[in-house]
């Protein structure tokens, strides 16, 4: 099984894998964040059967259905460490705001490690990235550190 990527001039790229019971599968990825999983006949790698349209959260859900932990490698164990999703939601003081406003690592310990859009993902924002009502942060750090970034980011 080997995994082709073709890239589609002004909508994004195509990745195909074959299983090893002979399926044509392909995930189109557009440059807007849209995904389509693409299934394909066996007999004409050409005709699509089926084309389901997924949002980027439904993707999201849908890697981690088909692997729950894809970062099992990152030995964890015995160390206060964890990721976690906070969405900025509208009575967040920081909608509109530039991310070092939040003073996140400073206050807390806890880093902002990347911010997701609707349909679209910013890894590693700089300071001067600026955060908008309905982002959300992806943060990683002790417990009690993204807990406490968890607090500032809904509340100031």
């Amino acid at each position: 099984m080997g995994t082709r990527r073709t890239s589609l001039p002004g909508v994004g790229a195509q990745y195909d894998f074959t299983t090893e019971t002979g399926q044509h599968i392909s995930v189109v990825v557009h440059h807007d964040g849209r995904r389509f999983i693409g299934f394909y006949d066996q007999d004409d790698p050409d005709s699509c059967r089926l084309s389901v349209p997924l949002t980027t959260t439904e993707a999201t859900a849908l890697a981690h259905l088909i692997n729950p932990a894809p970062i099992d490698a990152v030995r964890t164990e015995g160390i206060d460490l964890v990721t976690e999703h906070i969405p900025l939601g509208s009575r967040s003081p920081y909608g509109g705001r530039l991310l070092g406003e939040t003073r996140a690592r400073t206050r807390t310990g806890a880093s902002i490690v990347a911010v997701l859009r609707t349909h679209s993902a910013h890894p590693s924002p700089e300071p001067d990235f600026r955060l908008a009502i309905g982002d959300t942060l992806v943060a990683v750090g002790t417990r009690e550190g993204v807990d406490a970034l968890s607090e500032i980011i809904a509340e100031g």
